[in-house]
């Protein structure tokens, strides 16, 4: 059964918690962190990406940004815009976005449960970007960064939560200024954090929604403290990480979209014509066309959107794996006819979070960049905890979670 654990959290002030909280250290790159820090001292863009106050031509794995990382962590927490709370904590972080709120429980999992499947993945993770993240929690000696578990909605908890934040104050309430809401409520009482952990504990399986590689170091870490320390007697706080746990029937994934830069040598015409025995074509115009439903897809060529729908046959609804959008667009499409045979490391292809919208495919297109773009459906909620019940493992770039988690809201220490 799944753990959910109380931890003493590390909080900025609410003065200047929406200047300190930010957006993961995952979904913007150097270049656009060090925009959004310009002006900042506050953001926790210092600690997660450190090497915006170095140089810009260091290299991001170099010692001295994981060096920043930490002289950086201790100034936050000299000048107490990083305070402990002083009692064993759970939290709830509702997020608004397009007029709706999830809410999610915070607290600590268990490392072991990560070691022995009781957390679930549906994603691999590169050794390289785990090790980045690993050196980041050894020197930080702690999760600055929370992970986004998901698992499936118990009334009771989702009740108790309904009351507590109709009773309650939050103790952080801002827009970001994406204009997506961001509240926070701290639970102190014992007895609810007894009940809440109790039903929690009930839970067979919790599921990795966003974050497979900050779960996955969140928990090497933890795992090497244990190997290293002689005397382990499993409450060490290294034995549990950072996560929001948000009920599966609140969350929405959004479709996350592909671009190619060529044709793979094939005119328009050429190109066009090798669809047809996988999919049927029709002509949709200049307008944005979305796909209606699984199976369909969009594609814009040319200037022009087209819908293009997989034919019966190219697909097994009896396989989790085969039955994913995903899967039918490469094995009939990206790999037979655009040669591209490995979405991790093939150059010609690139990934868009549907987030941006089908403006941004167009634009990408148009511009010469790109050659071809496709939209997909998003995959549900259901397929996602399919593939991870049973043991499979989705394609890369698939899922797509908004809104993203705010980092800094709470950091657990691992001491």
């Amino acid at each position: 059964m799944a753990l959910l654990r109380a931890f003493k959290g590390l909080r900025p002030p609410k003065e200047i918690v929406k200047q300190l909280a930010s957006r993961p250290y995952d979904v913007l790159d150097s270049e656009e962190a060090r925009r959004e820090a310009m002006g900042n001292e506050y953001t926790l863009l210092h600690i997660i990406k450190p090497e915006i106050d170095l140089p810009v031509e260091t290299d991001h794995y170099a010692p001295e940004v994981y060096d920043k990382a930490l002289e950086n962590f201790k100034k936050f927490r000299e000048k107490r815009w990083l305070v402990q709370d002083e009692s064993e904590c759970l939290y709830i972080y509702a997020q608004t976005m397009w007029g709706k709120t999830q809410y999610g429980l915070v607290g600590c999992a268990a490392v072991e449960d990560y070691m022995n499947g009781i957390i679930k993945k549906h994603e691999l993770t590169r050794p390289d970007k785990e090790e980045d993240r690993m050196k980041h929690v050894r020197i930080n000696n702690a999760n600055m960064e929370p992970v986004f578990f998901t698992y499936p909605a118990v009334k009771e908890i989702d009740d108790m939560i309904s009351a507590f934040i109709m009773t309650h104050a939050p103790e952080y309430d801002f827009i970001a200024d994406d204009g997506i809401g961001h509240q926070f409520w701290v639970i102190s009482d014992p007895a609810l954090i007894i009940r809440l952990t109790t039903l929690f504990g009930k839970i067979p399986f919790t599921y990795v929604a966003d974050g497979h590689h900050r779960t996955a170091a969140a928990a090497l870490v933890g795992n090497e403290k244990k190997l290293h320390n002689p005397h382990h007697e499993g409450t060490e706080e290294y034995n549990f990480f950072l996560a929001v746990h948000f009920p599966a029937s609140q969350l929405t994934i959004i479709d996350y979209n592909r671009l190619v830069k060529d044709l793979n040598g094939l005119s328009k015409e050429e190109f066009l014509a090798g669809l047809d025995s996988s999919f049927i074509v029709e002509r949709k115009g200049k307008d944005p066309y979305r796909p209606e439903s699984l199976h369909q897809f969009s594609m814009y060529l040319g200037g022009i959107w087209y819908s293009l729908t997989a034919r019966p046959g190219t697909f097994d609804d009896s396989d989790p794996i085969g039955v994913l959008d995903v899967t039918i667009l490469s094995k009939q499409l990206l790999d037979p006819i655009l040669g591209i045979k490995d979405l991790r490391r093939d150059k010609r292809i690139d990934f868009v979070g549907g987030i941006r919208g089908l403006g941004e495919l167009a634009r990408r297109v148009d511009s010469g960049e790109m050659a071809v773009a496709f939209a997909l459906f998003p995959v549900s909620m259901k397929q996602l905890i399919d593939i991870a019940d049973t043991g499979n493992i989705m394609p890369p770039k698939t899922t797509w979670f908004e809104p993203k988690l705010r980092s800094g809201l709470v950091v657990h220490l691992l001491d």
